[in-house]
């Protein structure tokens, strides 16, 4: 288990003494527990094809996160679709030669 720091402990040990009450609301709790259910319903089933690479890179990040990749899939999306994620955009770069034939640069890699 990962060590705690002193303000964690007494954390702690405040929610074990039952000293810690709810701030929310009657009616937020049920708000928050109907977005939670209807975010939570999975109703239809998509199928995608990606690179090998990419899969590989999303099952590291899901294991780093400790969920499934297919759940960290998921909540991607969601949060794209939904506006709290956004695109970074990667710097323009100059023309790069390849092969005897210019071409732009596409990925990470080519940096």
């Amino acid at each position: 288990m990962a060590t705690t720091d002193a303000s964690e402990r007494d954390l702690i040990a405040d929610y074990e003494a039952g000293g810690l009450r709810s701030v929310a609301t009657r009616a937020e709790l049920a708000r928050l527990k109907a977005a939670a259910r209807s975010t939570a319903t999975k109703n239809r089933r998509v199928n995608i094809r990606l690179s090998s690479v990419d899969l590989q890179d999303i099952q590291a990040r899901a294991l780093q996160e400790g969920m499934p990749y297919q759940t960290l899939i998921a909540s991607i999306l969601h949060k794209y679709v939904t506006g709290r994620l956004e695109e970074r955009r990667l710097p323009v770069a100059a023309p790069v030669e390849s092969k005897g034939r210019i071409r732009r640069r596409t990925s990470q890699s080519d940096f």
